[in-house]
């Protein structure tokens, strides 16, 4: 059965930065995301409008080199700047807008590569946030990962000018007033008649987000195989490299058709927390170490998406394992297609809750009101899960974090229940 809800999404974040800490105060984190999913009664979360905007998202080699040249689809209002912006890019059409900004979809010139070009408004504080966060966590990966979406590069425009951004750049003036204005909570880097725009370059994934790719096609227990093994593996190369994604949901995995077999990608890094100073490569020695020192890193910004969201989160005192409860809600519910429908923008989304009278609650909720309830994995008599599949849910989905895996064992028991199958 399909059930009418809504997924609120929010973010609050503790006083200060983000720092490993050894105690949090649980109840007033708790007061605090629940009056604001109560405030969010009224409407869906912003960022599922966001997300809306980054269904296409693919890499091309870019050149130094020319304007960007308006192509159809694209409104006049905004020529100037996205020609002034764009030396490398030829925008074909608007594919998506939202709350925070607007996707192109785009032709690199030299190489003919299609690409996605996300233009961001930098016109507050909490903008600018979620834009540097995305650019971070993006920009600090050495390497790619097939199931990672691949930043080509990222543009500031400001008063006419464009600047390529580069990663912990202290010498531009610009990046550090971007920094200053996320830092700040106050706009430092230009008065509001003037425009600020980040610009980001990234992979076009054609194939939409896995609540389309999976909902439209019949069940498939080999894509589904696939798709367990390639989330897993996205979630240990994020961990190995110090991120915690915080806002893992179907929305956020896009698909790339390509290849002719679908590969995920997961995206929309706005949340993500690039846990410096925690298992850097010259502190490290394998990538097993890397993954424990993440989760000794604790976090307290209450955020993500209601049905996704982990207990402790919900508390506001938690760590990368938040990551590995999300991937078991996205998993049990793409296995056995639980779905409801978001009550604003009256999309099916995959997702697993728990039944409190007339009502669903997210699985994190219930578990943070009743740690000893036991979850119905599988919900469906008559479903096809292995034993193997079910424990490894039950234990992606354990109340204490403690008790999941972390990314890394992830993979392994991954690799052997998806075998067995």
């Amino acid at each position: 059965m399909v059930l009418l809800t809504k997924c609120n999404h929010f973010c609050f974040h503790g006083e200060g930065f983000e720092e490993p800490m050894e105690t949090a105060d649980g109840y007033n984190w708790r007061k605090r995301t629940r009056s604001a999913r109560a405030r969010n009664k009224q409407r869906t979360g912003a960022r599922v409008d966001e997300t809306s905007v980054l269904r296409c998202l693919s890499v091309g080699n870019t050149e130094e080199g020319h304007d960007m040249e308006e192509d159809t689809g694209v409104s006049k209002q905004d020529d100037l700047e996205r020609r002034v912006m764009a030396p490398r890019y030829n925008l074909l059409r608007e594919v998506g807008r939202g709350t925070y900004g607007v996707v192109y979809e785009a032709v690199a010139r030299r190489s003919g590569a299609k690409v996605a070009v996300k233009k961001l408004r930098c016109d507050a504080p909490e903008n600018v946030e979620l834009a540097l966060q995305e650019f971070w966590a993006l920009a600090s990966l050495d390497k790619r990962h097939e199931n990672v979406v691949h930043l080509e590069e990222c543009v500031l425009q400001r008063n006419g000018m464009a600047q390529k951004m580069s990663h912990g750049n202290k010498r531009s003036k610009q990046y550090l007033c971007l920094v200053e204005t996320s830092l700040k909570g106050e706009r430092v880097l230009s008065p509001p008649e003037t425009p600020c725009y980040l610009w980001f370059v990234m992979e076009f994934c054609e194939g939409g987000d896995l609540n389309q790719f999976i909902l439209s096609r019949r069940p498939n227990p080999q894509t589904n195989s696939s798709f367990m093994l390639q989330l897993t593996s996205a979630v240990a190369f994020l961990h190995e490299n110090n991120i915690v994604h915080r806002d893992l949901k179907p929305d956020n995995i896009l698909i790339s058709e390509k290849s002719g077999t679908p590969v995920l990608k997961v995206a929309d890094f706005g949340l993500s927390k690039v846990c410096a100073g925690f298992g850097s490569t010259s502190e490290s020695k394998e990538g097993e170490d890397k993954n424990k020192n993440i989760n000794k890193f604790w976090l307290s910004s209450a955020c993500g998406s209601d049905f996704y969201m982990a207990p402790e989160v919900w508390e506001g005192h938690y760590t990368a394992k938040a990551d590995i409860f999300a991937l078991g809600i996205i998993i049990w519910a793409m296995l056995e297609r639980i779905t409801f429908i978001d009550a604003e923008s009256k999309r099916e989304l995959l997702g697993t809750y728990v039944r409190q009278g007339a009502d669903i609650v997210p699985v994190g909720e219930a578990l943070l009101e009743n740690p000893k309830m036991v979850l119905d994995i599988p919900q469906k008599r008559r479903s096809c899960m292995s034993d193997g599949v079910t424990k490894l849910l039950r234990d992606m989905l354990a109340v204490n974090p403690q008790d999941r895996p972390d990314a890394f064992q992830l993979q392994a028991r991954m690799d052997q229940v998806t075998c067995a199958t």
